[in-house]
């Protein structure tokens, strides 16, 4: 279905939880946020529900988020089912990655058709200090290594200046692994308003200082928005992806729905569509598609990233569903 400025919806994100095991500093506040009420969070019936009505609207394609999706029991088999779904195209995970491992046999059963895992830093005192939490970058990158052997995987870092350093280990995980690594531009909301983040150019500046001859990728690598580049001898990519510095609303093609059901057009604003109470008040599919419909044609042309002061958008990311 197209929204207002034509494009194309066909991406939805679906938030399972608001929960998480780390508490990365940028996501939400040290001391967390009050976590909510499992009866306001959506069920998996009604998630898939949700679904299946968006499929009748031309969106095929889905990424299971959180929160950490990975700490709701029965994620995989949730996975299964929305991976079954008459007409939906491809079903991915965004993870911490540390749960993984022992999820990896289920997930693969599930036909799950990519991964990406959040690492911000390979130095594992530094992990610990944007986590809050005892694990390490090690366990992360275990937990690469074993989804890289058996599935598309992805490796998300956001950019932050205290990890400027950390660019080129990173991105080196391209070279020596079968993966794209994303450097993505820090997005002031929530917890994280004020934050600031490295811009995507000056990365791009440093990645060609370590790999002269590095190309753009014209090929599609996934659902999103990123900018993909690869050197010679690299078995992965490079991926930008800066909505702050340069944005790509004109090519936006999502929706993302929180873990209690807000139907939301744009990231940038705290504007959506109700679903939960439609699923619990017996609305029937039709009413259901309508309200989705609603939720396409709110859709403003652009994010204010860049004028903060109309940002409405005040939750933490583990809230929104990151």
């Amino acid at each position: 279905m197209l929204d207002p400025f034509g494009r194309d919806i066909t991406y939805l994100r679906l938030s399972i939880t608001d929960r998480c095991n780390l508490r990365c500093r940028y996501c939400m506040p040290e001391e967390g946020v009050p976590p909510t009420a499992h009866d306001s969070l959506l069920r998996y019936e009604e998630l898939l529900r949700i679904a299946s009505a968006a499929v009748s609207l031309g969106i095929d394609r889905f990424k299971v988020t959180g929160g950490e999706p990975l700490v709701r029991r029965g994620c995989a088999d949730f996975i299964r089912h929305l991976k079954a779904l008459s007409g939906v195209r491809q079903v991915t995970l965004t993870t911490n990655g540390l749960l993984l491992p022992p999820l990896l046999d289920e997930l693969c059963a599930a036909r799950l058709d990519g991964v990406n895992i959040s690492l911000d830093t390979m130095d594992n005192v530094q992990y610990q200090r944007l986590t809050r939490r005892a694990h390490t970058a090690d366990e992360v990158l275990r937990a690469v290594r074993l989804c890289a052997a058996r599935l598309p995987t992805k490796v998300n870092a956001v950019l932050l200046p205290e990890t400027a350093d950390q660019l080129i280990p990173l991105a080196e995980l391209a070279q020596t692994l079968p993966i794209d690594v994303r450097f993505i531009e820090r997005m002031p909301l929530g917890a994280d308003e004020n934050g600031q983040t490295i811009r995507a150019d000056a990365v791009l500046d440093r990645l060609r200082a370590r790999w002269p001859d590095l190309a753009p990728v014209n090929q599609p690598r996934g659902n999103g928005p990123a900018r993909y580049f690869r050197a010679p001898g690299m078995q992965g990519c490079i991926g930008l992806i800066d909505a702050v510095s340069h944005g790509f609303c004109n090519r936006c093609n999502r929706l993302r729905l929180t873990s209690t059901g807000l139907l939301k057009p744009c990231l940038c604003y705290e504007q959506g569509v109700e679903l939960r109470p439609l699923l619990r008040g017996g609305a029937g599919d039709t009413t259901l598609q309508n309200a989705i419909r609603e939720a396409i044609l709110q859709k403003p042309a652009a994010h204010c990233f860049s004028q903060q002061e109309n940002i409405t958008e005040h939750k933490s990311m583990n809230q929104i569903g990151g």
